[in-house]
Order: C-alpha cells, then sequence, then structure tokens
C-alpha cells in the first residue's frame, strides 16, 4: 500500500484545518499510510487524529540537523502551510509527486507544484483537501478523524471545577484586535448562568491570554472555572468534547470545537468568516467589520441557545 506524507508544522488552528487532508487521502487510497510531520508544540493533534498512522515532530530551521530523514519512499509529499519550513521537509522526501497548498511563500515554491483550489472551495479546510485530491484523495464531506484519548478525559473531569452543562469561552487571542471585550465576555457568563449554564475559561500560557481570563472574571458576578493555561493540547480536546458549546474568536480552540462536532460560537470582525470560520457553522457565526466591541452578549447568548435547543 502507497505511503503519504504530510507537512504542515503549526499552528494550532491551522494544523487542525489540515487533519482532513489526511481523511480524504485514506479515503482515496483504502489502506494507505499517512505520516505527518508537526511542530512538537502541536503533534497531539495528528496524534488523536484516526487517519494519521505516524507522527514525526520537527522545527526544521537553516542547520540541517533539524531536518527529519525518512526511511520509506512516499507515493506524495503535501506541503499544506507553504513556507520555507515546511518546503524544507517535503525537499527531504523521497516521493513520486510533490504537492503543495497554493499560497506558497519564503520559497516553497521550488519544493512542490501548487495545487490551485477547486472554485467551490472557500473555506481553507476544503483548499486543504483539495490538495488531497490533487494526489488521489477523496472527500464528499471534510472528515477530521479527531478524538480525545481516555487519558485526558480522566484528568479534565478531575480539574473542573463545575458541573454539567457548561460552555467553554475562549476570551484570548494572538491578535489584541481578535479579543472580545472582557466587559462582554462577563456579561455572556451571566446570561448563560441565568439558563443553568456554566463557563469554562480557556486560554494558552501566554501572559495576554491569562490576563483576558481574569479580566472576564471580574466581570461576570457569576463566576467561571478558569482553566486557563492549565490544560495540554490533549485535555484541551478531551475538554471541548465534553462541552456543551465554545464561543471565541478567530483563534485555534474554535476551530478544535468545529472538529469535534461542538457548537461553536465564532466571533469576527477583521477576518471574513467564510474563509476561516469554524468549519461547517458559518450560520453560528457573528460578524462585525466595524469592531468585535459592536457584538452584544445577548446575541452571542442567543446563538449558544439555539444550537443547544
Amino acid at each position: 500500500m502507497p505511503s503519504f506524507l504530510i507537512s504542515r508544522l503549526s499552528a494550532l488552528g491551522d494544523v487542525v484545518c489540515s487533519l482532513p487532508a489526511a481523511g480524504a487521502l485514506k479515503a482515496g487510497h483504502p489502506g494507505c499510510r499517512v505520516v505527518w510531520v508537526c511542530d512538537p508544540r502541536f503533534a497531539a493533534l495528528p496524534r488523536l487524529c484516526r487517519h494519521v498512522d505516524e507522527v514525526v515532530e520537527a522545527k526544521p530551521q537553516l542547520n540541517p540537523k533539524s531536518w527529519p530523514v525518512f526511511g520509506e519512499e512516499f507515493e506524495a509529499a503535501l506541503d499544506l502551510q507553504g513556507l520555507a519550513k515546511s518546503a524544507i521537509v517535503v525537499a527531504r522526501a523521497r516521493a513520486r509527486r510533490k504537492l503543495g497548498y497554493h499560497w506558497q511563500r519564503e520559497g516553497s515554491w521550488l519544493a512542490s507544484q501548487a495545487v490551485l483550489p477547486d472554485p467551490s472551495s472557500t473555506h481553507i479546510v476544503d483548499q486543504y483537501v483539495d490538495v488531497a485530491r490533487a494526489a488521489g484523495g477523496s472527500a464528499h464531506q471534510a472528515d477530521f478523524g479527531l478524538r480525545p484519548a481516555e487519558k485526558d478525559l480522566d484528568s479534565v473531569r478531575s480539574k473542573l471545577a463545575v458541573g454539567d452543562p457548561f460552555v467553554v469561552l475562549n476570551p484570548g487571542a494572538a491578535w489584541a484586535t481578535k479579543r472580545w471585550p472582557s466587559e462582554r465576555c462577563g456579561r455572556l457568563i451571566d446570561l448563560l448562568a441565568l439558563q443553568g449554564l456554566r463557563t469554562v475559561l480557556i486560554g494558552g500560557r501566554a501572559e495576554s491570554d491569562h490576563a483576558s481570563a481574569r479580566a472576564a472574571l471580574e466581570a461576570t458576578r457569576s463566576g467561571a472555572a478558569n482553566l486557563c493555561g492549565q490544560t495540554s493540547l490533549g485535555e484541551l480536546v478531551a475538554l471541548l468534547s465534553l462541552a456543551k458549546a465554545h464561543v471565541g474568536g478567530d483563534t485555534g480552540s474554535t476551530h478544535l470545537a468545529a472538529a469535534l462536532g461542538v457548537p461553536a460560537i465564532g466571533l469576527y470582525s477583521i477576518t471574513r468568516p467564510q474563509r476561516s470560520c469554524p468549519y461547517g457553522q458559518i450560520h453560528r457565526c457573528l460578524y462585525e467589520p466595524e469592531g468585535l466591541d459592536r457584538i452584544a452578549p445577548e446575541a452571542v447568548a442567543d446563538k449558544v441557545l439555539e444550537a443547544l435547543a
């Protein structure tokens, strides 16, 4: 059976959105082997994907000692990132075909042939799947193949300070312009509490994420469980799988919730939700081009309740 290589090293949301490419390869080549090269920070994601057979951790830099070595030949090597670091991986691989996501930067076009997306592929997930289709993959709908590990479910349950049902809220984001104002987060927590829904706050280990979580807690009368910076990536997958819904901006956890089939309410302003909304859930997104502060907590609460109904 043929083997395929996928090079998608980072970041959280982008790795999540790339997972259906592995599913498409499996569907088009039953019994094939899929190897995924990923940054160690995000390697837990392809490891939790049932379509991926092996994960190689790598952070390719200028030093050749940081480049991965492969002992097998691949039917095709796919660069789903289009950067120099992902191109190094593909260049190192022995493969009959080398294909890449169409937005190629930093000289990545030297290592792979760009695959232009189908005109109907508006969402980035579908554009990644188009690269897999060019390698003989098949997909009628995106299959993320993501599942939490039992050990992570047990760990998260021990950390939770709230019972069911609960909603996960991510008040942070890498860019300040993608963060919903803290007072609005606090108001949403209170509105959900009136409906019998507790809130769990999440975020990364960056100080900006911790600050966003603290500010949201200060703005609520109802209180919330704060797990910001306290979950591994595997535990985050487990936590979201247990949630009734997720609320967040254009950030990785929103894509992760959608990949798990959890209702994901996305809040957007500077990015177009048509391309980067939680996959298959654009009807749950709220978009205000003039700023996230124009999105009312009441409108978000309504979206959550609609999803649960």
